[in-house]
C-alpha cells in the first residue's frame, strides 16, 4: 500500500495504472474509518483492478460553528484499516494542496440540495461536490462508492455526475449498522452513554415507519406523527429534520411508494446524527 500526500505524484502515479488498462475504484472519506468504509472497500476489492482510498477532512464543507476542529482524526488508524482491506493507495492530502492560494471555483448543484441537510447547512454540498470533483480529476476512477447513510450527499454527486458527463460509475452501498442498530458514523465517538443510548430512538423511528408501510400506510403526515411520538419520549433529543422524499428531486412525497426516502437528522447534546431508509 502507497501513501501519497503531493497531487502531482499522484497524477503521475494514476496515469501509469491506466496505462496498464488498470479499473480503478475509489472511496473518498473524511477518514476516521469504520466498518461502514470498510465495507465500501471490500466492495471496491471485488468490482476493480485498483483501489483508492481519500483521507481529507474537506473544510469548505463545514459551516462557521460546525465541528471542523474537533472533527475526529487518527491517520494511524485509518492506514492500518486500509491496509488490511487491501487498499492499494491512499490519499491524504493537506488543505493547501487542495485548495491552493487563490482558489476560488466551485460546483454547485442546484435543487436536490436546497432540502434536508442542504436547507440545515447552507454551503455544504457545494463544499461536497467541489471537493469531489476535484478528486475525481486526480484520481479518474472508473467507480466511486458512497454509503447510503449520507443517502443526500451520495444523491447529489451522482446527480453531478449525470448533468456533467463525468465518466464514473456511483455506487451507493448499504448503511453499515452497529449491533443495535444505530448507524456506523464518525460522529458516534461524540455520544457519551447516556446519548449513545438515545441514539437508537433514531434506527426504532425508521423501524416504526417501515413497519408501518408494510402494513399498508401510505400517509405521510400520519408516518410522520408516529416517528416523531417514538423519538421525542428521549429527553435531550431535538429533531432537527425528519422527511420523506422521492429520491430523483428530493422533493416531499405526501404518499410514500417504493423507492421513497425517509431521512431523519437529530441533535443529541452536542452532536448531530443523520439516518435513513429507503423503502422496498
Amino acid at each position: 500500500m502507497k501513501l501519497y500526500k503531493d497531487v502531482k505524484l499522484l497524477i503521475d502515479e494514476i496515469a501509469r495504472i491506466k496505462k496498464e488498462d488498470s479499473s480503478v475504484g475509489f472511496i473518498p472519506t473524511m477518514g476516521f474509518l469504520h466498518e461502514g468504509h470498510s465495507s465500501l472497500i471490500k466492495k471496491a476489492r471485488k468490482d476493480t483492478d485498483f483501489v483508492v482510498v481519500s483521507i481529507f477532512v474537506n473544510p469548505i464543507q463545514f459551516g462557521p460553528k460546525e465541528d471542523l476542529k474537533k472533527y475526529p482524526r487518527d491517520l494511524n488508524k485509518d492506514l492500518d484499516l486500509c491496509k488490511k482491506n487491501g487498499v492499494d493507495i491512499v490519499f491524504a492530502p493537506e488543505a493547501k494542496s487542495i485548495y491552493v492560494n487563490g482558489f476560488s471555483t466551485y460546483v454547485d448543484v442546484k435543487n436536490i440540495t436546497d432540502r434536508l441537510c442542504g436547507a440545515k447547512r447552507p454551503g455544504h454540498f457545494r463544499g461536497v461536490t467541489t471537493v469531489c470533483m476535484k478528486l475525481f480529476n486526480i484520481i479518474k476512477p472508473d467507480i466511486a462508492y458512497f454509503g447510503q447513510k449520507d443517502a443526500q450527499q451520495a444523491f447529489v454527486i451522482k446527480k453531478m455526475v449525470k448533468d456533467l458527463n463525468i465518466p464514473i460509475d456511483i455506487k451507493i452501498m448499504p448503511i453499515i449498522r452497529e449491533k443495535d442498530g444505530l448507524a456506523m458514523s464518525s460522529r458516534n465517538t461524540y455520544l457519551n452513554s447516556k446519548e449513545r443510548k438515545e441514539a437508537l430512538s433514531i434506527y426504532k423511528s425508521l423501524r416504526l415507519a417501515e413497519s408501518l408501510y408494510k402494513k399498508g400506510e401510505r400517509d405521510s403526515k400520519k408516518i410522520l406523527r408516529n416517528m416523531k411520538e417514538a423519538m421525542l419520549k428521549e429527553k435531550d433529543l431535538k429533531i432537527d429534520y425528519i422527511s420523506m422524499v422521492d429520491t430523483e428531486r428530493f422533493k416531499d412525497v405526501d404518499k410514500l411508494s417504493k423507492n421513497s426516502l425517509i431521512a431523519v437528522a437529530v441533535k443529541i447534546g452536542n452532536t448531530r446524527l443523520i439516518d435513513n431508509i429507503i423503502l422496498n
